[in-house]
């Protein structure tokens, strides 16, 4: 198996003391830093209701991105498709294709990216937030891309600019269930194994032995999408990942609107012992260390798992720090 790809999965992570602005633009900024050393794709995430993620709106900030970049691949991970109409996501991405041909992914989710409350909010109805139709909203969504005809037969709408190719659609999940349905579309498969590690084995076997070819894929292409922290040391690793630690037990606490905590802040914090439970389950879908302990670790998973390429999102306070992350982990991939 030839080397993994590297690529960057971005939360836009806001950091307390900071500004919307300067987190938003911090996206851009590590986008041209990892452009330079070597990434070949760069992912930004959709969240609502979220105070330590600064970024609701990917359409938009892939844009500012792509305008910022030469040859870095930019694309979503993801569009939270149920939160709106296929339609409106097709024209989002025929604009940013048109603008920046044959550089945009279209990566999809069926997750709300936020709580319930919030979703009500997006979708404007219980019997919208209810609704199991992905399956069909994806088959929509393709069909608008593609000029064809939607799930309900219909061809009177076209999604505009027209005469612009469909980017690359990727599924992305962190179940069985996204695995199986890009396969059976056709699609390009990213796996979140920093949300839930334990289907990880199963998804991506699914994916590959249930992968029908198509126009818009010949063969399967997978992605295992991981958060990584590299530091100078094991200790060093440890010290910026407490951040992190602190986000967690303040969110799952119910202080969903929190910045990310500054290592002062997590250093100044009495974890108690229920704290330090969560933080141990935190730490488990991490990887954490040096640069070659994070790249030897990475390149196993991607190993077992089969994907072509590792994604990684770096969640720290210091945003000179988060830059520093990916050199050391680029430096140690080439090896």
């Amino acid at each position: 198996m030839t080397s993994p790809r590297l690529s960057v999965l971005d939360l836009t992570p806001f950091p307390s003391g900071s500004t919307a602005g300067t987190a938003l633009r911090e996206s851009v900024t590590l986008a041209q830093h990892v452009e330079a050393l070597g990434y070949h794709r760069f992912w930004l995430a959709e969240h609502h209701n979220t105070g330590a993620l600064a970024c609701p709106a990917p359409e938009i900030l892939i844009g500012q991105v792509a305008a910022a970049t030469r040859t870095l691949r930019v694309g979503s991970g993801g569009v939270m498709l149920p939160n709106y109409s296929p339609l409106k996501v097709a024209e989002w991405f025929r604009v940013l294709e048109a603008l920046h041909p044959g550089r945009i992914d279209l990566g999809i989710g069926r997750a709300p990216g936020t709580d319930q409350r919030t979703s009500l909010a997006l979708r404007r109805s219980p019997q919208a937030l209810m609704a199991e139709d992905f399956p069909d909203r994806v088959q929509d969504l393709l069909a608008y891309l593609e000029d064809a005809p939607t799930a309900d037969g219909g061809r009177a709408v076209l999604a505009m600019p027209t005469g612009v190719p469909a980017p690359p659609v990727w599924m992305l999940g962190s179940s069985t269930f996204g695995a199986r349905l890009a396969a059976t579309l056709g699609l390009g498969f990213a796996f979140a194994y920093h949300i839930d590690p334990a289907p990880a084995l199963a998804a991506f076997e699914i994916y590959r032995t249930a992968f029908r070819p198509t126009p818009r894929r010949e063969s399967p292409e997978a992605i295992l999408a991981v958060s990584a922290i590299c530091g100078e040391s094991r200790a060093h690793a440890e010290d910026l990942a407490s951040s992190g630690d602190l986000l967690w037990v303040r969110f799952l606490g119910g202080d969903v609107h929190q910045r990310v905590p500054s290592v002062a802040e997590a250093r100044a914090y009495a974890f108690t012992a229920g704290d330090r439970a969560i933080v141990g389950h935190v730490r488990s879908r991490l990887l954490l260390g040096t640069a070659a302990d994070v790249a030897e670790q990475a390149r196993g998973l991607a190993r077992a798992f089969g994907a072509s390429e590792v994604m990684v999102t770096t969640v720290v306070h210091d945003t000179a720090e988060r830059r520093a992350s990916y050199t050391r982990l680029m430096e140690a991939w080439r090896g």
